[in-house]
């Protein structure tokens, strides 16, 4: 243990949800304190969080509740540890209009020797940071359109849940919301031991997520693209992604000379016709496995795939699992859903 308690600071953006911020703050705030409290033991803690923000007055974040920051961040002139909570930037907003003087104090604090922490949508605030510039990282799945958007300079690991970063390797993204809890088991075991990031593990029930992040991924379906000819052809595919040839029968579909319409494609989507189609339908397999009990070899044909094998390839090259693990990770405990259907009804 530590004799010195770690700081950690908790910026607050009003783009932040809850869950997070206090997720975050009551384990470090536990750390090397609960587990010898639950045993009988002296609380000793290995971190000291605060929330920081402009202003210490009450603030009302993106989910409605009202959130006191502990500490004005011109309060704050040095501080161990940054720890970036989900930032929510909806479709159609922009990440510039997130508070400028608090981005500029994490970029700060950086400067002076801190280590930073994002979990999910935090990756947002260090890339409009210019930390992430010429770096790889990794956020939500869901912001990927985002960051190509706006910082083609991030090379994005989308699949990942974990990544540390940045030109002394000082900074650390998280993927999906829950991540936060890999961040927060990592900064435990770095400065309480491995047996300490355990003992958290079992005290909340936290899981590592160590199949990464691919097997959360959901497909992204660009449809804003503008393009009518290609929109077309999306709700095309939708309706016909399990028929033979399918990829044939959506060039004939666009009337379109095959090369111009791969680029066109591409361009629009994000995807080449190929992986928009294979994606497609291990989405609905997906679905097929988290809502039937149907084998899968019927779910592979289901989804247009007559070669079982080939199907179970490709499944797991675009989740990290095969069909049975899918199944057991995000399939409901048995009870919580209906037994009976077939897999065309379950669809």
């Amino acid at each position: 243990m530590t004799s010195k308690r770690v700081r950690v600071s908790i910026p607050v953006f009003p783009e932040c949800d809850p869950s997070i911020i206090y997720g975050v703050f009551d384990t470090l705030w536990a750390a090397g304190r609960a587990w010898d409290n639950v045993k009988g033991g002296t609380p000793e803690g290995l971190f000291e969080p605060r929330l920081v923000a402009n202003d210490t007055a009450p603030m009302e974040i993106i989910t409605g509740v009202r959130i006191v920051p502990q500490e004005r961040i011109d309060a704050v002139e040095e501080t161990d540890i940054v720890f970036v909570p989900n930032v929510v930037i909806w479709p159609g907003q922009s990440p510039r209009d997130l508070d400028r003087p608090l981005i500029d104090w994490i970029r700060t604090m950086h400067a002076k020797g801190a280590q930073i922490y994002a979990a999910c949508g935090g990756s947002i605030v260090l890339a409009e940071a210019g930390l992430l510039d010429g770096h790889e990282a990794t956020t939500h799945f869901a912001y990927a359109p985002l960051f190509q958007e706006y910082y083609p300079e991030v090379t994005l690991r989308i699949e990942r849940i974990l990544v540390q970063t940045g030109p002394a390797q000082t900074l650390y993204c998280a993927g999906g919301a829950s991540s936060w809890q890999d961040l927060a088991l990592l900064l435990v075991a770095k400065h309480g031991g491995t047996e300490e990031a355990i003992r958290m593990s079992k005290l909340f029930l936290y899981q590592w997520h160590r199949d990464g992040q691919l097997p959360y991924v959901s497909m992204i379906q660009n449809v804003k693209h503008g393009d009518a000819i290609i929109l077309r052809c999306q709700q095309w595919i939708a309706e016909h992604y399990h028929s033979r040839d399918v990829v044939a029968g959506l060039v004939g579909e666009a009337g379109l000379p095959k090369r111009s319409f791969d680029r066109r494609f591409r361009a629009a989507t994000g995807y080449s016709p190929l992986s928009y189609v294979q994606t497609l339908r291990v989405e609905e397999a997906k679905q097929l496995l988290e809502t039937s009990h149907a084998a899968v070899a019927e779910i592979s044909e289901e989804v247009g795939y007559e070669d079982e094998a080939s199907f179970r390839r490709l499944f797991r090259k675009l989740t990290g699992l095969t069909p049975g693990q899918y199944r057991r990770n995000f399939q409901p405990p048995v009870g919580m859903i209906g037994r009976a259907g077939s897999v065309r009804q379950s669809a």
